[in-house]
């Protein structure tokens, strides 16, 4: 192992702290997680991944809901959804090559439901009930309505980008265009 290889290895360990793992954890949520989850995924103490949970809640980064059987945690879907606009605004794509993405996004949509016959994930779910398949076609069906969900969110993002395009231009750029 080279003297490189060793280094990158440990150098999130090195670099962050907890509470930057914890941060790191919570920005990259998709769906409502406890804290001991989180600390986990941090690789951190229970009570200080609470303690930054708190200050994330009261800062609004985060939610807190405590209507279940234990406390869960979930990011501002709005706040990651802007985020996320603005990278694709600030990666170098032109509008043209994201409006060229959507439409793909779109006709991959259109073909699931052509071929299967359904109008959503969860219809295609459902057929896992309705139809003698294998167990590869099950799993094949379970992963295309997972990457369906995910595209959909794709989809809504990536029009709000091009919807926003002048809106979303950084602010050098915003300045320059009103001159």
């Amino acid at each position: 192992m080279t003297e490189d290889e060793a280094d990158s290895g440990s150098l999130v360990d090195r670099q962050t702290t907890g509470e930057d793992r914890v941060r790191m954890v919570t920005r990259q949520l998709s769906e409502p997680r406890t804290a001991n989850w989180i600390a986990s995924e941090a690789d951190w103490s229970h009570e200080p991944t609470e303690r930054v949970l708190g200050r994330l809640v009261d800062d609004g980064i985060i939610h807190r809901d405590e209507s279940g059987t234990h406390t869960t945690y979930y990011p501002d879907y709005r706040r990651q959804a802007m985020q996320e606009a603005m990278r694709l605004r600030d990666s170098g794509h032109t509008v043209e090559e994201l409006t060229d993405r959507l439409a793909e996004m779109k006709a991959q949509i259109r073909d699931w439901e052509d071929e299967f016959d359904v109008g959503s994930p969860n219809q295609l779910r459902g057929t896992l009930a309705d139809e003698a398949i294998d167990s590869d076609e099950e799993d094949r069906r379970r992963e295309i309505a997972r990457e369906w969900e995910h595209l959909r969110r794709r989809i809504k993002i990536v029009g709000f980008a091009i919807r926003e395009w002048d809106f979303l231009a950084p602010t050098a750029e915003s300045a320059e265009a009103r001159c």
